[in-house]
């Protein structure tokens, strides 16, 4: 994933996850790797706010490009910060690469949303970052994993095997 669109603004964005905006400004555009853009996040009083991040997480050790996606749950790399909710987030999106790469498409899945949400996890480590977590589709392409309303809740506050069920058989 190269780059998704966020063409709402952090009000819309808010209202449509549930969250405060909590002083946001984001003019909506493309969210390219290592550019920042909102996330909504679970606040120690359990309610969501937006928060911006960079996206793309520092590599780890011997990498050299920042990680944009999560794929391998299994992997040391990820697996602390998926086990801990606090770590957790909805990433926002109204438009994401289509089959050819450079076509946007907006998932028929979520016919009529303003916005829709892909689960995603947050480091806080050398920088404020985020990485979108990915899965393949029943024809085997690999995309994000994009979360219905209901589910929303469920990922950013269920235990791991609880919540991990939502990136499996997607």
């Amino acid at each position: 994933m190269q780059f998704y669109r966020l063409d709402a603004t952090a009000a819309t964005i808010a209202a449509a996850l549930g969250a405060d905006r909590n002083g946001d400004v984001w003019p909506g555009g493309a969210v390219v790797p290592s550019g920042f853009a909102p996330v909504a996040i679970r606040g120690d009083d359990g309610g969501r706010r937006l928060v911006p991040r960079q996206w793309g997480v520092p590599p780890p050790p011997r990498g050299q490009h920042p990680v944009t996606t999560v794929r391998n749950l299994a992997s040391p790399f990820w697996i602390g910060t998926l086990r801990h909710t606090q770590f957790r987030c909805l990433v926002p999106m109204t438009a994401m690469p289509g089959p050819g790469g450079d076509v946007m498409a907006m998932p028929d899945t979520l016919p009529g949303a303003p916005v829709f949400v892909a689960a995603g996890i947050w480091r806080d480590s050398e920088v404020v970052s985020f990485a979108i977590l990915t899965a393949a589709d029943a024809a085997g392409r690999i995309g994000p994993v994009l979360l219905h309303r209901q589910e929303y809740a469920l990922w950013l506050s269920a235990d791991w095997k609880v919540a991990q069920r939502l990136v499996q058989g997607r």
